[in-house]
């Protein structure tokens, strides 16, 4: 009896590759990196860590692209992809589920100890008696004390919508408009593609790509806006703290998901990739860029709205 089972094709075993190990190791020097940075320790290694792993993920794209180009997927290897992109975006959920549950504890049960509410409460109510338990908070505990004083240190203003006149230059909504427009232009990409209306996938793809690097752009805005205005910085207590984090994280995978759709665009342009039955380097890349646009909906509602 053969070593093959029968009804299953043969698994397309790639060559040993350094490339994991590289890349661990890349994205290890740059999270240590960006912590050295936020401590102001400098930004040597951040550089050189993102600088690593943007060379080495497009290198390991370029391989894993000529090996499906070759032939060298089958329908079984195939089915691992989907697999492994389904599990991968679900880490993702579980990363933001954490700050979202972060941002959650803080809100509904530390805001409130330290203002002395409840049976914890009262230590809060001993130590800092004058501070007040309310969303967001302008000031930390210890600046209570301080008087007068705390509002020379802490955020002068939040990022909430204060009223509906200033809805137009709210910059938060704009982002929402933007990336939620951006969702809809990939979804007709996609379905353009099925079609296999090659211009009509490029013009649509280029659009979310576009709107993808506004989105960015306008965050970067809305930082500055925080910093030079508003007081609001990463060390303006837990609600500069969360509001960062948050916000940040999600900038960053929007910045990565661009540069995914970006590649999958020069794919099809210049390549001339992709067919109406074998595309999914750019379904994985969609899948990737509707997750986005759910976690920035929940974060426009949890963050901003409520």
């Amino acid at each position: 009896m053969s070593s093959e089972t029968v009804g299953h094709q043969k698994y397309y075993v790639p060559e040993k590759s350094s490339i994991p190990i590289v890349f661990a190791i890349a994205t290890f020097f740059a999270g240590m990196g960006a912590a050295n940075a936020i401590t102001g320790n400098g930004s040597t290694m951040l550089i050189a860590g993102m600088v690593a792993v943007v060379f080495t993920m497009a290198y390991w794209f370029a391989t894993v692209t000529r090996e499906s180009m070759a032939g060298l997927d089958t329908p079984q290897l195939n089915t691992s992809y989907v697999y492994g992109m389904g599990w991968f975006i679900f880490s993702e959920v579980m990363f933001f589920f954490a700050f979202f549950g972060a941002l959650f504890y803080i809100r509904s049960f530390s805001i409130t100890w330290l203002g002395g509410e409840g049976a914890k409460g009262i230590a809060g109510d001993l130590l800092w008696p004058e501070f007040e338990a309310v969303w967001p908070p302008m000031i930390t505990p210890e600046q209570s004390l301080l008087g007068d004083q705390a509002t020379t240190v802490g955020p002068k203003e939040n990022m909430y919508l204060h009223s509906l006149s200033g809805a137009l230059t709210w910059l938060p909504l704009w982002n929402t408009v933007v990336l939620l427009s951006s969702s809809a232009t990939v979804h007709v990409a996609h379905m353009a593609l099925k079609e296999n209306n090659r211009k009509r996938f490029n013009f649509w793809l280029g659009i979310t790509v576009l709107l993808a690097f506004i989105f960015v752009i306008l965050q970067a805005v809305e930082y500055y806006e925080a910093y030079a205005h508003l007081g609001l910085t990463l060390s303006s207590g837990v609600y500069g703290t969360t509001f960062f984090m948050l916000t940040g994280f999600h900038g960053m995978h929007v910045l990565i998901g661009g540069i995914f759709l970006l590649t999958q665009l020069v794919r099809s342009t210049g390549y001339n990739h992709f067919s109406d039955k074998e595309h999914f380097g750019f379904e994985a890349a969609s899948w990737y860029w509707h997750f986005v646009d759910v976690v920035w909906v929940c974060l426009f509602l949890f963050v901003y709205i409520l």
